[in-house]
């Protein structure tokens, strides 16, 4: 397989990935020849696009060979075998890591200016190259995604050789290639036109990304990291409010989890491009989690939800608006919890792969439509909410998602929740009365 030039792979990437879109995603480009098919694959998925400053250790004597690789945040890979087979003294790399590594801030300096990484944290990063070679570089990148917590790393090239996968271990949570040819020598062999791109190119996919993404985004939308006061406790969180949003659910997690949940955060997406906001915040702070009598404590949760839900009525541009609950595992039971309480006021409820039985004896309280969603091959959970269902006194309704387990990791499966829970809040949330 051959590219006419890498704005040409890019779309044939971009179109591979198409399952990644409307998931929580950013993809990051690899300066500077990665970058134009990055771009061209952030457009594809409507995913905001930034770049991921790594630096490949050239041997001395012939540059175009890696030896290693530099990379943000202190990452360094080095290629063994590389070293071995020309006879690199640690001497010639230590000066030539010095040199990459200044121009890894010149570079930083250029891109960025002042402005802080797209952050990855609990979402989907996909990491673009206009191809592999050593594979160095493509290995420093993902590490850096994994550093700043990134949920799931994709590594997507156009072309590699036919062992790279091999050559990157288990740096990413998944390869994509368009083409693994058994004769390759260089990436610009299949390439038409493999001219080198310049800074100014770099700047202007940024340019442009971040200018498609802010439209997309909406003018008067509100994305922002927020502190939510529950209390005494300061508590992290997510508020998204799209262009005259109709309603906000605010997502109780499950044990284990936390406001970067994968899961909550591909729903919340689905539920954004319906016109609704959302906010993911923690239930606990790092300390209290690491007691795990905590995280089963559900009148705890389920007070932090009331609290959350006190916050977000007061903060500016949510006034006003219908309140919804989203709760997974043991988030659930916290949302039924809350919603019994006669200050809640939900309008309506929404249970995924829950445990909606802790909430005992405040189900008969429930007033707010409730959703409980849950996979067919999650037996003992499905007993459990069939067993809560019998309880609840509200309009609800029991939905088997056919094939699920309890994570809804099934192909299409998230997507069903997502379709689900979008339909359930926006028949049920018409504007609050104020």
């Amino acid at each position: 397989m051959h590219f006419t030039n890498r704005l040409e792979a890019g779309r044939r990437l971009g179109e591979r990935l198409e399952y990644l879109r409307g998931q929580d995603v950013v993809v990051l480009g690899l300066p500077r020849g990665g970058v134009p098919v990055a771009a061209e694959v952030a457009e594809a998925l409507d995913a905001p696009l930034d770049v991921c400053l790594v630096r490949k250790l050239g041997v001395p004597y012939q540059p175009e060979l890696g030896m290693g690789a530099i990379g943000e945040d202190g990452v360094r890979v080095i290629n063994q075998e590389v070293l071995r087979g020309t006879g690199v003294s640690t001497e010639d790399l230590a000066r030539v890591e010095e040199r990459e590594r200044r121009v890894l801030e010149q570079r930083a300096a250029r891109y960025r200016g002042a402005a802080s990484p797209v952050s990855v944290a609990g979402r989907t990063a996909v990491v673009v190259d206009d191809g592999v070679a050593t594979g160095s570089t493509a290995r420093a990148a993902c590490r850096i995604a994994r550093a700043r917590d990134a949920a799931r790393i994709v590594l997507a090239v156009p072309v590699a050789p036919r062992d790279f996968a091999r050559r990157l271990g288990g740096d990413a949570d998944e390869l994509v290639c368009l083409d693994t040819p058994w004769h390759f020598a260089a990436v610009g062999q299949f390439y038409a036109d493999f001219a080198q791109v310049g800074d100014e190119e770099v700047t202007a996919c940024l340019r442009r990304a971040a200018s498609r993404h802010r439209h997309t985004a909406g003018a008067g939308s509100t994305d922002r990291e927020v502190t939510v006061t529950a209390g005494g406790t300061r508590l992290g969180g997510r508020l998204t409010l799209p262009e005259d949003a109709t309603g906000v659910v605010a997502f109780a997690h499950g044990s284990g989890s936390s406001r970067h949940s994968p899961r909550n955060r591909f729903v919340a997406e689905g539920l954004h491009r319906a016109g609704l906001g959302t906010l993911l915040f923690d239930l606990l702070t790092d300390a209290e989690e690491a007691d795990r009598g905590n995280v089963f404590d559900i009148a705890l949760l389920a007070g932090r939800l009331l609290d959350a839900t006190r916050w977000l009525r007061e903060e500016p541009g949510a006034e006003g608006l219908a309140i919804g609950f989203f709760g997974a595992s043991t988030g659930a039971a916290a949302a039924l919890w809350a919603a019994a309480d006669p200050d809640a006021h939900p309008a309506a409820v929404v249970s995924r792969g829950g445990r909606p039985d802790l909430a005992g004896p405040r189900l008969a309280a429930v007033t707010a439509p409730t959703l409980l969603v849950v996979g067919g091959a999650d037996q003992q959970v499905l007993a459990l909410n069939r067993d809560a269902q019998a309880r609840l006194r509200c309009e609800n309704r029991l939905e088997v998602v056919p094939g699920a387990t309890h994570l809804f990791e099934e192909p299409g499966t998230l997507e069903r929740v997502t379709e689900l829970a979008r339909d359930w809040f926006t028949d049920h949330m018409a504007p609050a009365h104020v």
